[in-house]
């Protein structure tokens, strides 16, 4: 049914803006920061960001992979190229921009057999996409496999010149970007065929860390200066934990939630699955000293050694260890205390099941493999975006079986995630590419708010068989959109599906824009 051959050289050449896939020019120097029109260059090489030397994947050569930073009417132009070569991990690859909606260019987002074939060794693919008003917080990553466990993941930040919020900090720049990772000893191809837990070796803080057992290595310092207000740009890259995130003696006013602005909230810590993000500001109001940074992971919660732990240094203050102590915790997150500062309200009939489609797609587990709407997800032979050019339109026409939704153009979808099993692993942070959603009843309570829910694009499905976590969003951005839970050992295993958004439309609106190395990416394939 679905011939790449064909397409390639029949469909593809509409659209010339780009060339084909490439030999590599591997003459890249890394940089600390990138903008929007830039190169990325995914090679292997040793490192030891916590003290133990191990092979890994990086953007660039370096880890995390370098912050990318734009202005919210940017448009990008980023060139992947594969110098992949160390087989004991994945050489082919894809970059996802986790959070960015990619409107008229699903053909961009960066999800192998979803949205594009992988990119294989010695090829190169450039993703060109426009921001159509976005700003915030965002990453970006591997979605190949569990790639981006081994190193590919990276921080991607839009700034608003004209921020509503900005009256409330002083500093927001590259330094006052923190992402949390965790961290492996081991090559994710042998973690992934893990049927249970896989626990990490270490939490890195801006790509810094210890293990246990393992040498006093550096560990990240922030540096601030007394009297000033940092928005801290706080963005979890991890594969498996969450984290519990804090600085000792300093609150934190929450201002933004996954690229989305919010009335401000001040707390004590934030808890932060994979994906999310979040901004806050600090005010560096206490004496002159060394602060320790807290990010307690959920599989590994000590501080021994300092483990799970960066450094909040005061101009002035020597180069040492703190020694402050965490704590008092008195004012407590609540998701449901977060309310979108622009344009607040969830669409459609303010009643759980009254949207314009209803569903309720339901998590498993079975013999090692998750399910999701009670299939495991396997990727297809053939992207599902190629799928819907080659006249893909029902359910029933797509592969993987059972693992494709199609939604139609401009309705209002509801989607509840009934917890009654508590597949392991929890609490399971869930994804949904293209959007950001309302969550019209978060995790931990029973009570609707279609007035002015949260609005992210992860959220966590809770840790109790009597959460169901709900979610709104309109149909307003055709392509086919992985939702998935983003713990990378789950979606390895099953933990996801696709929703066909507008499929028609799609094919209309990506023939339009797909360029010539999307088709031609996929021809080595020939499937």
């Amino acid at each position: 049914m679905f011939s790449l051959s064909i397409l390639a050289f029949s469909l593809f050449p509409i659209s010339n803006s780009l060339s084909v896939p490439k030999i590599l020019d591997s003459d890249i120097t890394p940089t600390n920061a990138l903008g929007p029109v830039s190169r990325l260059n995914i090679a292997n090489s040793l490192i030891a960001p916590d003290g133990y030397p191990r092979s890994a994947t990086l953007v660039n050569g370096v880890f995390p992979a370098p912050l990318i930073q734009a202005n919210k009417s940017d448009n990008f132009a980023v060139q992947v190229f594969n110098e992949l070569t160390d087989a004991t991990m994945p050489l082919e690859t894809s970059v996802h921009w986790h959070g960015i909606f990619q409107r008229k260019s699903n053909w961009a987002d960066g999800v192998a057999w979803v949205t594009q074939c992988p990119i294989r060794q010695q090829e190169a693919f450039e993703h060109r996409f426009d921001l159509v008003g976005q700003s915030g917080t965002y990453w970006y990553h591997s979605h190949y496999s569990t790639q981006y466990c081994d190193g590919l993941r990276g921080p991607l930040v839009v700034y608003d010149p004209d921020d509503p919020l900005a009256y409330l900090y002083d500093v927001d720049d590259e330094n006052t970007v923190i992402t949390l990772s965790d961290w492996y000893h081991t090559p994710s191809i042998q973690l992934g065929e893990i049927f249970g837990p896989v626990i990490p070796d270490s939490t890195l803080i801006n790509g810094l860390g210890r293990y246990a057992g393992g040498p006093s290595t550096p560990l990240s310092v922030v540096n601030v200066q007394q009297g000033s207000r940092y928005r801290f740009r706080v963005v979890s890259m991890s594969c498996n934990p969450s984290f519990n995130f804090t600085v000792d003696g300093h609150r934190m006013t929450i201002i933004e939630v996954d690229g989305s602005e919010v009335e401000p909230v001040e707390v004590d810590s934030i808890p932060i699955l994979a994906g999310q993000r979040y901004s806050v500001v600090v005010t560096a109001n206490q004496p002159v000293d060394n602060y320790w940074i807290r990010s307690s992971s959920n599989l590994n919660a000590t501080f021994e050694g300092g483990q799970n732990m960066a450094i909040l240094r005061y101009e002035g203050a020597p180069e040492q260890d703190p020694v402050s102590a965490p704590g008092p915790y008195e004012l407590v997150f609540d998701e449901g205390n977060l309310h979108p500062l622009i344009d607040p309200g969830a669409p459609g009939v303010p009643e759980i099941g009254k949207a314009d489609i209803n569903l309720q797609i339901v998590p498993g587990f079975n013999q090692g493999y998750f399910t999701f709407g009670n299939t495991s997800y396997v990727n297809p032979p053939v992207p599902v975006l190629l799928q819907i050019l080659s006249g893909a339109r029902h359910p029933s026409e797509f592969l993987p079986k059972g693992s494709v939704y199609e939604l139609p153009r401009n309705k209002v979808i509801e989607i509840s995630f009934p917890n009654a099993t508590v597949a392991p692993g929890f609490p399971h942070p869930i994804h949904l590419h293209g959007h950001r959603f309302d969550v019209v009843r978060v995790a931990g309570s029973n009570v609707t708010n279609f007035v002015n829910p949260v609005r992210r694009d992860v959220v966590s499905m809770g840790s109790s068989a009597t959460d169901n976590v709900t979610i709104r969003f309109v149909t307003d951005n055709p392509g086919p959109w992985f939702l998935h839970c983003h713990i990378d050992w789950h979606l390895n295993h099953g933990f996801a599906v696709v929703m066909a958004e507008a499929p028609s439309e799609a094919a209309t609106e990506e023939v339009a824009a797909i360029p010539a190395d999307w088709g031609q990416v996929c021809l080595p394939y020939q499937v």
